[in-house]
């Protein structure tokens, strides 16, 4: 795969599981890194920034910087300060993941300093954002986004992932919580990380490549594999992390190619021999 010049990795599920290395990423991303490869790290993690990302991966032994992560909330912050500028903001999310909302205007639902109030003391917001899932959605935090959804507020969503994979096994994750809400309230959400166009034309652009001569890998074979093809991005599926024979079986397409793990990917580019499909 002579033609590829640049790389995205999805993080959770192809590079670490819990922030744990998987077996022999970290030679694979060295090796792809010396190869003289753009390099992308794509991920729809809500609960950390970029730089915290990059200072657990560096500390596991991979060559990154804080300038090779590419996250949801950093795009999302994007997207609303260009399409609703100086919009108030209630942000459900579980993580401290304000250093990369980029001055976005959050509001603090515990009073109305921030904007006009609903007649209660909650401050009322025009966007509502939905993260990454956690104790943080409980039924009170839904139900005020519910609320604030009926009262006229968009709905933005950083991913609509049904569910990721811990150490611990599956977990629920937004998706699954914001179904819920976009039924009720009769509304679609905007998402803005992956499978969302923006986020792989983003990611693009940060690699100074085109689509043609980009390859893509992911654990989600529709979030990130799929979506990467249609914007014109090789896809490449690994079988880690969230991987399940029956999710690839049911899936809307097929992807480009298929590895065990992500230490094959070396081989799949001709850097040295790996077993793909």
């Amino acid at each position: 795969m002579e033609s590829v010049r640049g790389v995205l990795i999805d993080i959770d599920g192809v590079l670490t599981v819990s922030w744990e290395a998987l077996p022999g990423a970290v030679a694979a991303l060295r090796e792809i890194r010396a190869a003289g490869l753009a390099v992308a790290l794509v991920t729809n993690t809500t609960s950390r920034t970029r730089a915290s990302i990059a200072e657990t991966l560096s500390g596991a032994g991979f060559p990154v910087t804080a300038e090779d992560v590419l996250t949801a909330p950093a795009v999302t912050a994007a997207h609303l300060a260009e399409r609703f500028p100086g919009a108030r903001c209630a942000l459900l999310n579980s993580g401290d993941i304000e250093e990369d909302l980029g001055g976005l205007t959050l509001v603090d639902e515990a009073d109305g300093r921030d904007g006009d109030s609903d007649g209660d003391g909650a401050a009322v917001p025009d966007v509502v954002v939905v993260g990454g899932a956690g104790p943080e959605f409980g039924y009170a935090a839904l139900n005020r986004a519910f609320g604030h959804l009926q009262r006229g507020a968009r709905l933005v969503a950083m991913h609509r992932n049904l569910y990721w994979r811990t150490d611990a096994g599956l977990q629920l994750d937004t998706g699954a919580f914001l179904i819920g809400l976009e039924k009720a309230a009769r509304v679609e959400a905007e998402v803005t990380g992956k499978p969302s166009p923006a986020f792989f034309e983003a990611a693009l652009s940060r690699l100074g490549v085109g689509a043609d001569r980009a390859l893509m890998v992911g654990d989600d074979i529709e979030s990130d594999v799929l979506a990467a093809q249609r914007a014109g991005i090789t896809g490449v599926l690994v079988k880690t992390g969230k991987y399940l024979p029956e999710t690839h079986e049911r899936a809307s397409g097929t992807p480009d190619h298929v590895l065990d793990s992500f230490a094959d990917l070396p081989g799949l580019l001709g850097l040295r021999r790996g077993s793909a499909q």
